[in-house]
């Protein structure tokens, strides 16, 4: 009978861990089984440098979003970020998207002013207005190397 009881409570124990370890990679993995609260939006950027699927979108330093895929399109040479947001999230179209980074040397992410004066951006709309990421090595390198002129 014992024997019994020790392999029953090894058992659930079990079960337990493996429900945890399935949570915990969901939760993780950003995945979503009981269907999507977040829709999509476009920017098209000159240059995305540092910016990788996954990178989080802000709006005014609120997480609102997740960079879901990274494309070029090839008639505008653009590179074309597509963009996950809340639902309960609103952006008009005359938002700007701007990629900054986490301190000097941190991660890359969107920024977005939301704008307020236009119409709500539907879901697959395209925000017109960017600006790229800044080349903190460029400026280092002009910096260092005289060609920084002062006004």
């Amino acid at each position: 009978m014992k024997k019994y009881t020790m392999e029953t409570t090894v058992g659930i124990f079990l079960v337990f861990g493996l429900l945890c370890v399935g949570y915990m990679t969901m939760k993780l993995g950003h995945v979503s089984l009981l269907g999507d609260n977040a829709y999509s939006l476009f920017a098209r950027f000159t240059t995305v440098t540092g910016l990788r699927t996954g990178s989080l979108v802000y709006i005014s330093g609120i997480e609102v979003g997740r960079v879901e895929k990274l494309s070029m399109d090839q008639d505008k040479q653009k590179a074309v970020v597509e963009l996950r947001i809340r639902k309960d999230i609103k952006i008009y179209d005359d938002a700007i998207a701007s990629i900054k980074t986490e301190g000097l040397i941190g991660d890359m992410h969107v920024s977005i002013d939301p704008g307020g004066a236009g119409d709500p951006l539907k879901p697959g709309g395209t925000i017109t207005e960017t600006q790229p990421p800044v080349d903190v090595t460029e400026l280092i390198s002009k910096y260092a190397f005289g060609d920084v002129t002062k006004k």
